[in-house]
């Protein structure tokens, strides 16, 4: 069995402000944990993999194939293989949370700071 926890888990910084850090991968899925600040900008882009998340504090706006949905402390969602999001983090406080990809994902190719 492998353990991680999100205060030991070294951030990297993938954008301006966007931070992931990797808390376990296996052969079919990862799990990420992630951080926007506050007035920062998740590039939007998309994927193969299926990634379900759920945050953990803050809000954040999504932006989805060009439409906005309000995510907030609490929100899980679901983003299907190859749908176009991003995110802003519009608020005075960084939200941060958890993501799960299937098949799991390296650094994202937006991600070269």
């Amino acid at each position: 069995m492998e353990t991680a926890n999100v205060d030991k888990t070294a951030l990297k910084q993938v954008s301006d402000g966007v931070y992931l850090g990797d808390l376990a991968t296996g052969r079919e899925a990862s799990v990420k944990y992630w951080r926007i600040d506050s007035e920062a900008t998740l590039p939007v882009h998309q994927h193969h993999n299926e990634q379900i998340g759920f945050v953990l504090s803050g809000t954040l706006v999504a932006l989805v194939e060009g439409e906005e949905v309000t995510l907030s402390s609490g929100d899980c969602y679901r983003f299907p293989s190859q749908e176009l999001h991003g995110a802003e983090n519009r608020s005075d406080e960084p939200a941060i949370g958890i993501g799960i990809l299937a098949p799991p994902r390296e650094r994202p190719d937006w991600g070269d700071v």
